[in-house]
């Protein structure tokens, strides 16, 4: 893990433009951001605004047409494939609205696995899915397997995947926005409780202004530009 306020993501004048035949849309220009270590920041928008593209260009899922991308002061941009795909592993968590569990695997074999793929002992692995686990409450449910688990409890075991590898960034697309609001409220609340425990940065995509209000710092993304400010829950209700 990173010591807190290490600059963990930061992306320089990011642009992203989608290509229909002829036509060009484009859905940001010249983004810049950075996000530290033990920061909480939430991105809110309208739906269609490239929010999951922001996030999956932070994630080195998909290449910005224009920017820089660094991870851990690492300019990913410069990295062939394989080079990238060791960042993701070892550097970066994601959490998505659907939780993507395998269903045929206990929650503590759901845990265990990314461990092991990124080389780890797994008796060490499974000490660790354990403390995760355990850590979202669900330390009576190891052994149940997906299809026996609530959906908060689903995604509590989602997010403690996310974060098995010790990422030292968490990106999570609308993560409770699959929950009932009471639901959402708690794993939220335990999500952003553990991840600053671990001392991770997160960025965190979400159309829930009061989730959003309870982290760190919030930026709205619209028309193709961040916008900061205290003023970004009318801005965004008038959108």
């Amino acid at each position: 893990m990173n010591n807190r306020g290490h600059e963990v993501l930061r992306l320089e004048q990011v642009t992203r433009v989608y290509h229909q035949g002829e036509m060009e849309l484009q859905v940001f220009k010249d983004l810049t951001l950075s996000v530290s270590a033990g920061e909480i920041v939430a991105l809110v928008g309208p739906s269609g605004s490239g929010k999951s593209s922001l996030l999956h260009i932070a994630g080195l899922l998909e290449a910005p047409d224009s920017g820089t991308i660094l991870v851990n002061n690492i300019d990913c941009g410069t990295l062939e494939d394989k080079g990238r795909t060791a960042v993701r592993r070892t550097d970066i968590g994601f959490v998505y609205q659907a939780h993507n569990l395998l269903p045929e695997f206990t929650a503590l074999e759901n845990v265990i696995l990314p461990q092991i793929i990124n080389g780890k002992d797994k008796k060490a692995a499974a000490l660790e899915a354990e403390r995760l686990l355990s850590s979202f409450g669900l330390g009576a449910r190891l052994t149940h397997r997906p299809a026996e688990l609530s959906g908060g409890e689903q995604q509590r075991v989602a997010i403690a995947r996310a974060l098995a590898n010790k990422p030292s960034l968490l990106l999570a697309d609308e993560p409770t926005g699959n929950l009932d609001p009471k639901t959402s409220k708690a794993v939220f609340s335990e999500m952003v409780e553990v991840t600053k425990r671990e001392g991770a940065a997160a960025f965190i995509a979400t159309h829930n202004l009061d989730l959003a209000a309870k982290m760190d710092r919030v930026v709205l993304l619209h028309d193709g530009k961040l916008i900061e400010g205290s003023s970004l829950a009318a801005d965004y209700k008038s959108l």
